[in-house]
């Protein structure tokens, strides 16, 4: 055979190959005809701009700029894009300490308004509010983040300042200078009720120690006599669902707690194995118990385990996934849709309580305590 022949058959074969090869990698990322076209507009514009642009310019702050446009373009307020100092802060703030000011806060409506203020925190002391409605982070107007950066960027550095201009009802706007301390945060306390038989426990998120800290009150509840438990949800902003589940089943009798259902119809079933709810339980919630709370109290309410009392749930029914990337970024994506025991998807809708009590600034005493107080002594 002469040597242009096999030339040519070299030239073939590694031509085959070759497309071979990239076909092969346009299936294995899902890349259709158009999807392909879009890939070449990206590394296009790309490299136009680091070839032709009047300035030098950073490949990576472009790769960065590129993947927090396509999660802005989702539309969805649970979803973001966190560079290395945001990345950082989510992952302080899920191990229980962090440098803040001490605020929890729910984005509906095109609005980011504080859901509950923690004790003996900066935002405490400076005289913040459940209801407020932060307008700006150091003159930045929110509406400039995407809604869930706005709390990374009020987190920071312990002995930092930090200023939030706030709106609240009937009032003028009005900015504050709170300097951030380290939030260590217990997320759950436990107490007996008065004189009573009652126990009570509060938890007000649902952390890396939440069931942990639950397990010590609730037994610490037993050790002093308690005979029925209320466990207050109200402004509790959610968390990890893992630990909401290690909490519930303590509570829920055995059989299903929670569904997560993706994308592509796969589910992942989260089950209880407790053969019998030990005490008689009441679940207080409010429009800022979200997310984890309300796999919670949902699980309660569907399996008659618990009577639910205050008012309607905020309606956080979806699941999202923390992914670290390549430089020490992160992404934070909405995965999955959750459902209740009995099949409800409370996302955008909440849980309804068993029994209704309304609760304004104006009332002198928690009237949604004393109903669930009333509940469980009939339940005794």
């Amino acid at each position: 055979m002469s040597k242009k022949k096999i030339a040519l058959i070299v030239l073939v074969t590694a031509v085959i190959s070759s497309f071979l090869t990239v076909m092969g990698l346009m299936k294995l990322f899902g890349l259709s005809g158009d999807k392909t076209t879009d890939l070449l507009r990206f590394f296009g514009v790309k490299r136009m701009i680091e070839t032709r642009y009047v300035t030098d310019v950073d490949s990576s702050k472009l790769m960065d700029g590129a993947i927090d446009g396509m999660v802005k373009s989702l539309g969805d307020p649970h979803s973001i894009y966190m560079k290395t100092s945001l990345y950082k802060s989510l992952k302080e703030h899920t191990a229980g300490a962090f440098g803040g000011i001490g605020v929890t806060m729910g984005f509906k409506d095109d609005k980011v308004t504080i859901m509950s203020v923690l004790e003996g925190t900066p935002g405490e002391k400076v005289g913040l509010k459940v209801g407020d409605e932060i307008m700006s982070v150091d003159g930045t107007p929110v509406t400039e983040f995407q809604p869930e950066e706005v709390a990374m960027h009020i987190r920071g550095e312990a002995g930092t300042e930090v200023k939030l201009m706030i709106h609240r009802a009937d009032e003028e706007d009005r900015e504050y200078a709170i300097e951030r301390d380290m939030i260590k945060v217990r997320s759950t306390k436990g107490k007996m009720l008065d004189e009573s038989n009652m126990g009570y426990i509060r938890i007000a998120s649902f952390g890396e120690n939440t069931a942990e800290e639950f397990k010590e009150e609730y037994e610490k509840l037993e050790e002093a006599g308690m005979q029925g438990l209320i466990i207050d949800l109200r402004q509790n902003p959610g968390g990890l669902i893992t630990s909401c589940v290690d909490v519930a089943k303590m509570l829920v009798p055995k059989g299903n707690i929670v569904s997560v259902v993706q994308k592509d119809g796969s589910r992942e079933e989260y089950d209880s194995d407790l053969e019998a709810v030990k005490y008689p339980l009441v679940v207080l919630i409010d429009g800022n118990s979200a997310s984890a709370s309300e796999i919670l109290a949902g699980a309660l309410q569907d399996t008659e385990a618990a009577t639910i009392v205050g008012m309607k749930s905020y309606g956080k029914g979806s699941v999202q996934v923390v992914v670290p990337l390549f430089h020490d970024d992160g992404l934070k994506l909405t995965i999955a849709k959750y459902y209740t025991p009995s099949g409800k998807c409370i996302d955008g809708i909440g849980i309804e309580p068993d029994v209704t009590v309304n609760l304004s600034e104006e009332d002198t005493e928690d009237k949604q305590l004393n109903m669930a107080k009333e509940i469980l002594q009939q339940k005794l």
